[in-house]
């Protein structure tokens, strides 16, 4: 979420944890208490950006996420990767190992997830 400012940010927060969500929710829920119209502006942003998505209910707009979390954190991550690793997701890993930012448990079970998508993809051939 780079290209996101920080209300942005805030905002989209607010939308993943609220599932569907309207900018007045959004405003009371914000420390801060932006107008409705700022807040409305920030959403329009989002969407315009790819983040969100709206309907419409009567007269009101009700805001989604397209993508969860984990997917914009994956492609946040993606491009970290290929910034400042040549795209070897594998030297990201083995550099957050060795600064201890993955302890023993969190190893295991990427270690059991790869297994378990390397068995996935042996099985669709």
């Amino acid at each position: 979420m780079a290209d996101l400012g920080e209300l942005e940010r805030e905002v989209m927060q607010l939308v993943w944890d609220g599932g569907e969500v309207t900018a007045e929710a959004i405003r009371a829920r914000l420390d801060r208490k932006p107008k409705e119209s700022t807040v409305r502006t920030v959403l329009r942003r989002l969407e315009d950006k790819g983040y969100v998505s709206h309907t419409v209910s009567g007269r009101t707009f009700v805001f989604r996420a397209v993508a969860s979390r984990g997917d914009v954190a994956a492609r946040a991550v993606k491009h970290i990767v290929d910034w400042f690793c040549n795209g070897s997701l594998d030297e990201v890993l083995v550099g957050m190992a060795d600064a201890r930012m993955l302890d023993s448990r969190t190893l295991q079970a990427l270690a059991q997830r790869i297994a378990g998508a390397k068995a996935e993809a042996k099985g669709g051939e």
